[in-house]
């Protein structure tokens, strides 16, 4: 998935990066769940010295959307076979124009 930054995305990091640092008029830096993290060399090495965000920067608190579970479910099933049968019309034009540029399989 794509996402463009924002002013206010490019500020927070921009911003967290010179409290990190230490930077003067930055403020005092701090951890945020699911962001950031200075992490210690020891946590490091915990970790086999691997460097993947979720090892280190946890994941931010989700807040509960109200939709009970059963219901999501069947809504994003819905949805993702939707995108089957789309994906399947897709794969179908495409296989087309290549035999029609002469590049069938």
């Amino acid at each position: 998935m794509h996402r463009e930054l924002n002013e206010a995305d490019i500020q927070k990091i921009a911003g967290t990066y010179h409290a990190w640092r230490g930077d003067k008029d930055a403020g005092p830096y701090q951890d945020i769940l699911g962001f950031c993290k200075a992490a210690k060399l020891a946590d490091i090495a915990a970790h086999g010295f691997v460097l993947t965000p979720g090892r280190h920067v946890g994941a931010a608190q989700v807040e509960d959307d109200g939709e009970p579970f059963d219901e999501k479910m069947k809504r994003l099933v819905a949805t993702l076979n939707e995108q089957f049968v789309e994906s399947a019309k897709l794969e179908t034009a495409i296989k087309t124009n290549l035999k029609a540029l002469g590049y069938a399989d």
